[in-house]
């Protein structure tokens, strides 16, 4: 699989994953559309460095046009397609539902389409730990049932699963989905938890803390998660055939098709996860208190055994190590 398309080719795990493609020697097209949800001006820090690699080709392209996607299929031929363009965040998805109905549903749509007609050999996607919703059974796990989101974003994390199984069923495409658990490092999302927590700290203003700082999070750093991706883009998918339709598996099928979680599979509490952070920076951290939000769930924690039997590998690198790659390079590129 040497001609690769990566969508959301600038977004934090993009970035991360395109790098990686282009160290092993891929032929790799990114595609983003560079919009404003956060800070344009660190997604093209990202793309530059991308750009400067061989192997590498930027198109500014956005999913939700059918046009401009059906032209990338036709004028380019994909060994392996992985998908991580998307409307991220649970708490925009309150104030801006028909972002999240646009860029993953019909974005998604989209790229199923040019899939289809462009005989990709596998297409590998981005879910989120977000579609287990309400439950609290734990660890998560991929035969559990996820018909109880509790977000928007998580709804449409859930619908782009079914999509995949049903074009993976009609259409024979072989389809993976990754279900990603709260992934942090170097290059991450403004509007994630450890980057605004630390920018605040540094800034001397005041963070919030929902659940008063009880909530547990599965912290998974994002060399692990692009790893992960990167082994199961190397193993297509076939039809179980001891799936049984009577007592239907749900992370498995009789479509080429699979669900995984990636997943540190150690959870660590919001308020340890501020010690750690007020260690490295070397100060104390103003906590305002706050209930829990609306669409938030009180914990998560990735259940990986079919990650190690599939691929042999489950996340390994500790919250401790993380935050101590994370926190050196946010000091290196914002120069604080």
């Amino acid at each position: 699989m040497q001609n690769t398309l990566v969508t959301g080719c600038a977004g934090f795990i993009g970035f991360h994953l395109s790098r990686r493609l282009l160290e092993e020697g891929r032929q790799v097209i990114g595609v983003d559309s560079l919009n404003e949800y956060y800070d344009p001006d660190l997604k093209l820090a990202r793309l530059s460095q991308l750009t400067a690699q061989p192997g590498f080709r930027f198109l500014k392209l956005d999913l939700t046009s059918g046009k401009e996607t059906e032209r990338l299929f036709l004028d380019h031929a994909f060994d392996c397609v992985v998908h991580l363009a998307a409307q991220a965040g649970v708490r925009y998805s309150l104030t801006h539902p028909q972002a999240y109905v646009q860029s993953n549903l019909v974005g998604f749509s989209n790229l199923l389409e040019g899939c289809r007609h462009g005989s990709v050999n596998h297409l590998v996607f981005a879910s989120s730990s977000s579609v287990y919703g309400s439950t609290t059974q734990m660890p998560f796990s991929t035969r559990q049932n996820v018909d109880h989101p509790v977000s928007l974003y998580a709804a449409t994390k859930k619908a782009n699963e079914l999509m995949a199984h049903a074009y993976a069923h009609l259409y024979r495409i072989p389809s993976t989905g990754l279900r990603f658990f709260t992934v942090y490092g170097p290059w991450g999302r403004p509007d994630m938890a450890l980057f605004l927590f630390t920018k605040a700290i540094l800034e001397g203003r005041e963070i919030e803390v929902f659940n008063c700082g009880r909530m547990r999070r599965d912290f998974t750093y994002v060399d692990d998660i692009v790893e992960g991706v990167v082994r199961v883009m190397a193993k297509i998918p076939q039809p179980d055939p001891n799936w049984n339709s009577r007592h239907p598996d749900s992370d498995t099928s009789n479509a080429p098709y699979r669900i995984y979680n990636i997943g540190n599979s150690r959870p660590v509490e919001l308020i340890t996860l501020i010690e750690l952070l007020e260690a490295r920076l070397g100060k104390k951290a103003q906590k305002l208190l706050l209930p829990m939000q609306p669409g938030d769930v009180p914990a998560t924690f990735a259940d990986v055994y079919d990650l190690v039997r599939d691929f042999d590998f489950m996340p390994r690198i500790s919250i401790e190590e993380g935050m101590d790659r994370f926190v050196e390079w946010y000091r290196g590129y914002y120069r604080v």
